[in-house]
C-alpha cells in the first residue's frame, strides 16, 4: 500500500462562481471523499442547544455536531457514500487533490509470510535519500513492530498521526536490507508530488497513458502525452477511482471538439458539463477499464463511449454515480451528504450498475493486449 493519496468512492460539490467538482477523491489508507473544492467556511460556532441536529434534506453547514452526531446523521439518512472528516483529514484530502501528499516516499506491502516490506520508493523523497530500497524489510516504525500492525496503520504512521502531520516532522524506522544489515533511520516528512500519469510509447507510434486519479494538472499531462500518437492511444483507467471532475472534463476535451461530457443533478437543478473546443477527434482511441474504474473515471468513460469517440475494452466498471456536497461544521470538520446523481451524455447513470465495455476482456491479465488489438483494428479503419 502506498502512502500517496488513493482515490475511490465519494463525490462532492459546492456552489461558487467557479465549481471544482470532485468525484471519488480519497485520503490515504481507506478514508474516502470527493469534492467541488473546499466547502464554505463555517459561521461562528453555535452551542449544542442553538444548533440541533439538522433534519434530512437540510444543509448541516455551521451546525455544532459532535463526531458521534455527524455519524448518526449519516446512518439516519442511509447515506452509502456520505462521510465525516475531521478538519485535519479534510486538509490532507485537499492537499491530495493538488497532486501532493505529506509523507516520506514509501510504499509498503505484506506478503503471505507476514513480513512488511518496501515495495516502492519515490525518487528524490526522504526514504530514497536515506538509502531505503525496494525489497528492504520494515521492522519497526517508531517503537512499534511493523509486522504487528495492520498495513493501513503502518501507512498512517508513515504519514503521521494526529499532531504529527506537518512538514519536517520526524518518524524513525528500523529497516533490514536484503543483505541482512539492520539500520535505524530518522526521516523527516515532506510534501511530495503524487504521480498519477504514466506514459509508455511503442516503436509503432502507439501511446499508452495510465491515469491513476484525476488530481490537479492531469488533463494537461494527458494532452502533452497524446502529441505524436499517430498510431493511436490506449487510455488506461483501470483502478482509477476518481478525482477532480474539472480534470476529467479536461481530459475529455483532449479527445472531443466541444459538446456534452456529463450532467449532474444538484438537488432540484440540472447542470451540464461540456468539453472545450479543438480536441483531437481523429486519433484512434481505446479506453481500458475494470471494476476499479469509478466516479470521475466512469464519467469520462461514459462521455467517450456515448459520443462514439472511443472503444471501451475491459470489464464492467464499479458503478459510482452519485454526488455529495461537503458542509463545514462549526468546529471545522466536514460532513458530506449525497445530494444527487450524474449522467452520461445519453442519460445513463452508472450508479449501482457500472458501465459495460464495448469489447469485454475474458480475463484481466489479457486486457492490455486485447486493447492493443482493438486499437490496431481501429487504425486499419481510419
Amino acid at each position: 500500500m502506498s502512502e500517496t493519496p488513493r482515490h475511490h468512492s465519494g463525490t462532492v460539490l459546492r456552489h461558487s462562481s467557479t465549481l471544482s467538482l470532485v468525484l471519488g477523491a480519497v485520503l490515504l489508507a481507506g478514508a474516502a471523499t470527493g469534492a467541488w473544492g473546499d466547502p464554505p467556511a463555517a459561521p461562528p460556532a453555535l452551542s449544542a442547544d442553538a444548533a440541533p441536529v439538522p433534519a434530512a434534506g437540510q444543509d448541516p453547514a455551521g451546525a455544532a455536531l459532535s463526531p458521534q452526531q455527524a455519524e448518526g446523521l449519516l446512518g439516519a439518512n442511509g447515506d452509502r457514500w456520505g462521510a465525516y472528516y475531521s478538519a485535519q483529514e479534510y486538509a490532507d484530502f485537499s492537499r491530495g487533490l493538488d497532486g501532493r501528499y505529506l509523507g516520506v516516499g514509501l510504499s509498503v506491502g505484506r506478503g503471505q509470510d507476514g513480513v512488511t516490506a518496501v515495495s516502492q520508493v519515490q525518487a528524490e523523497g526522504p526514504a530514497a535519500a536515506a538509502g531505503i530500497a525496494p525489497g528492504d524489510r520494515l521492522l519497526r516504525i517508531g517503537p512499534e513492530q511493523a509486522d504487528h500492525l495492520p498495513v493501513t496503520e503502518v501507512v498512517a504512521r508513515l504519514r503521521g498521526l494526529e499532531g504529527e502531520r506537518r512538514v519536517g516532522s520526524s518518524v524513525t524506522l528500523a529497516v533490514q536490507h536484503r543483505d541482512g544489515e539492520v539500520r535505524e533511520v530518522a526521516l523527516r516528512r515532506a510534501l511530495l508530488e503524487s504521480r498519477q500519469v504514466a506514459v509508455d510509447r511503442t516503436d509503432d507510434g502507439v501511446v499508452r497513458i495510465a491515469v491513476g486519479a484525476f488530481t490537479s494538472g492531469v488533463a494537461d499531462q494527458v494532452r502533452a502525452a497524446v502529441r505524436g500518437a499517430h498510431a493511436g492511444v490506449v487510455l488506461d483507467l483501470r483502478g482509477n477511482s476518481g478525482g477532480l471532475v474539472e480534470e476529467a472534463v479536461g481530459t475529455a476535451s483532449v479527445f472531443l471538439d466541444g459538446g456534452p461530457v456529463a450532467s449532474y443533478q444538484d438537488r432540484a437543478e440540472r447542470r451540464e458539463l461540456t468539453a472545450a473546443r479543438g480536441g483531437d477527434t481523429r486519433t484512434p482511441l481505446v479506453v481500458l477499464v475494470d471494476g476499479g474504474t469509478m466516479s470521475a473515471a466512469e464519467l469520462l468513460t461514459g462521455a467517450l463511449q456515448d459520443r462514439c469517440r472511443a472503444v471501451v475494452v475491459g470489464t464492467r466498471t464499479f458503478g459510482k454515480g452519485t454526488v455529495q456536497q461537503p458542509s463545514r461544521l462549526a468546529d471545522g470538520s466536514v460532513l458530506e451528504l449525497t445530494v444527487g446523481r450524474y449522467y452520461t451524455p445519453s442519460g445513463r447513470s452508472p450508479e449501482g450498475t457500472g458501465l459495460n465495455p464495448d469489447v469485454p476482456a475474458p480475463d484481466a491479465a489479457g486486457a492490455p493486449a486485447l486493447a492493443l488489438r482493438v486499437l490496431a483494428g481501429l487504425g486499419r479503419q481510419a
